[in-house]
Order: C-alpha cells, then sequence, then structure tokens
C-alpha cells in the first residue's frame, strides 16, 4: 500500500471513527452544562408526599442531564423558614428555587394566592386545565415578573378538607368567636363569619389544638392530616374545604437564573414541572382514601359543613373578591380570567362527570362495586 493510499483511508477511518463517536454520546450531554442550584421547601421531610414533589424534579432533571443539572432540595427550616420567606428568598436570589404554596404570600399581595387556591374557586382538574390551556401560567408570571419571580406548577392535593374541630360546628352560630388556625385567603372571609384566624406554623399545630389554644385547624387531608395525629385531640373532622378545592403547589424559580439557561434546560425544566406536578394528585388521589379509612377506624367522626355555612361562606368570600377587585389591577385581571373559565367548567362538568360521578357512587354505597 502506498503511503497516500494509506493516509487517505486512515483519515477516512479517523472521521468514521469520531463520527461513530460523536453519534453514540447522548446529544443532551453535548448540551448541558453543570448547573448545581438549592430549592428550599416550605414543607417538612415528614410530609413526603408534598414535600417530595421536589424530589421528583431534582430526580428527573438529573437523569435527563446524565447529573449536570442538579437541584439540592432543602426543607422548610434548614435554609429557609417555611411559608412567605421560600417565595422572598427566591425574589431575593438567596436561593436558586423554592417549592411552596402561593397564598403563604397573601399578606404581601392577594394576587399570589390566585393561582394557588383562593375560596370558591376551580378544582384541581378545573385549574390545571386553566393554567395550561387558560393562560393562567402567563397571566401569574406577568405578576410574578414585578417580584423577580418565574413560576411553574408544581403540585396538587385536591380539593382539602375543612378541618378539625374540638367540638361540632352546625350553625353560623357555632363560627362566633371560634379560634381556628386558617390563614390567608380564608382567614380573611371566615373573619366576616365571627371567626378568629391564628397565624400558626404546621409543627406547632398539635399542641396548640390539644391546650385548647385553639378550637379547630386545618392542614391538607387524610394522608397528610393523620401523620401529624390531629384525630388525637380533635375528632370533628369537617368538609369540604372550600378555601382549597384545587390548591396548586408552585415551582418559584428566581427570574434572572431561570432566564439565563440554555433553552434546552428551560424546555426540561418546564416538562420536568408538568410531570411532578401531575405526579403529586396522583398519589394524593392514591393515599387518600385508605387514610380516611384508616382516620374513621380510630374514631374520627366525618362531618359535612352545612349548607348555611357553606352558602354564607361563598357570599361572605365574594364580598371580600369585590373589595380587592376595587384596588388591586393585577389581582382583579388574574380573577376575571378564572371566573369566566369557572363558569364554563361546572356547567360542562354537571354534564357528564357529575352524573356518572353520582351513579358510582350510589353503587359503592349500595356495596356493589
Amino acid at each position: 500500500m502506498d503511503r497516500r493510499s494509506f493516509l487517505t483511508k486512515a483519515s477516512i477511518g479517523g472521521v468514521g471513527a469520531a463520527g461513530a463517536a460523536m453519534l453514540a454520546s447522548p446529544m443532551i450531554a453535548q448540551t448541558s452544562p453543570k448547573i448545581t442550584w438549592r430549592m428550599t421547601s416550605s414543607f417538612p421531610k415528614s410530609l413526603d408526599t408534598i414535600y417530595g414533589g421536589a424530589e421528583v424534579l431534582s430526580k428527573m432533571l438529573s437523569d435527563a442531564t446524565d447529573g449536570n443539572f442538579q437541584i439540592q432540595v432543602f426543607a422548610a427550616g434548614e435554609l429557609v423558614p417555611g411559608g412567605a420567606p421560600a417565595a422572598d428568598a427566591v425574589s431575593a436570589g438567596t436561593v436558586e428555587a423554592c417549592h411552596t404554596v402561593g397564598y403563604y404570600n397573601f399578606g404581601q399581595d392577594p394576587t399570589f394566592a390566585l393561582a394557588a387556591a383562593v375560596p370558591f374557586s376551580l378544582s384541581a382538574r378545573g385549574i390545571n386545565a386553566w393554567h395550561y390551556h387558560g393562560g393562567g401560567i402567563d397571566l401569574y408570571n406577568e405578576f410574578l415578573a414585578t417580584k423577580g419571580i418565574f413560576g411553574l406548577p408544581g403540585g396538587n392535593t385536591g380539593v382539602q378538607m375543612g378541618g378539625w374541630f374540638r367540638k361540632e360546628i352546625n350553625t353560623l352560630a357555632d363560627l362566633q368567636g371560634l379560634k381556628f388556625r386558617v390563614g390567608g385567603f380564608a382567614g380573611k372571609v371566615l373573619t366576616k363569619l365571627g371567626v378568629v384566624p391564628q397565624q400558626i406554623p404546621g409543627g406547632d399545630i398539635y399542641p396548640a389544638l390539644e391546650k385548647g389554644t385553639i378550637d379547630a385547624a386545618e392542614w391538607v387531608g387524610p394522608y397528610d392530616d393523620e401523620k401529624l395525629g390531629f384525630y388525637k385531640v380533635a375528632p370533628f373532622y369537617y368538609y369540604p374545604g372550600w378555601w382549597e378545592g384545587g390548591p396548586t403547589v408552585h415551582f418559584f424559580f428566581n427570574k434572572g437564573q431561570y432566564e439565563a439557561l440554555t433553552p434546552t434546560y428551560q424546555s426540561l425544566l418546564r416538562t420536568a414541572c408538568r410531570a411532578a406536578d401531575a405526579d403529586m394528585l396522583q398519589k394524593y388521589d392514591y393515599k387518600n382514601p385508605t387514610a380516611i379509612k384508616s382516620l374513621v377506624g380510630q374514631g374520627v367522626q366525618l362531618r359535612p359543613f352545612s349548607p348555611e355555612i357553606l352558602q354564607a361562606s361563598f357570599t361572605a368570600a365574594n364580598e371580600v373578591y369585590a373589595e380587592m377587585e376595587a384596588i388591586n389591577a393585577p389581582f382583579k385581571k388574574i380573577w376575571e380570567s378564572i371566573k369566566a373559565f369557572r363558569n364554563d367548567y361546572y356547567q360542562w362538568t354537571q354534564v357528564a362527570e357529575y352524573n356518572y360521578d353520582t351513579f358510582m357512587m350510589i353503587q359503592q354505597r349500595d356495596g356493589k362495586l
């Protein structure tokens, strides 16, 4: 073989080998810079379903980028206290991200609560439809941008329970002077009905109920509530939690940090958030049925709020909305969008969904399932 022929074949072989190596390596790895973010959660690790949403996101991103995009998750209190401080830390750039619920920041601006949960808003399916297809994510981010935040839905608990009460609540008169651990929007509405809202962190609820410092407390639902043991000191478990018909937990990201990501990473982050959002609701739907049976088996007394209380609460909520719409333009813009879709959504769901579910519930109660 002459020298020219050898070099030509070697060159072709070399290019072929390099090309094969390039094709064999994952394309994602070629566009995956190494990034490590910190995410503070508003929840303790003991609440594995709601806290776990952040861990689901972290694992998905790491798996999709061969470990190049890492989000380290910290429980409430490890870096930043839970609640409102989590979003504040993201806004300030203290951490790159948080996993929280917008209504924790209700005191700063009630607009924070709208895309999370407000009284008599949408169910979990309804709010997700509004978020993803009704422009909700973009509307909320118009508001969040003024705080230096970019937000994406990151979980939902489904309609929550109305809380744990030391005594039965049958009429509006029973609400007068009731010291109720409930905050944000719901507290503002219930104040109109004579309730005295109490702001108490999750870890302090049990001793406050036990000592009688408060008369009642709401948290999430059967699976989480059983873990916290409220049934031992407040036997009456009311439903529904009309202030949280479909509460969205959000991932909040520092806006500058999000915008500095490559387009690939931004796309991956959006996809992983959407998956984590769906995953949380699925877990609650699976775990709550077992938990509610367990609680009833331990003597918990399930009680519905009376029609009188629900109607009065609905009326009071609309009064609060009117007050806020009159003075807060961003609130008004988002709430009008939700209301318009809410009307159509419940017109539709009373047709097929309601009738199917009602029939199946009757079969369940008759022992036919």
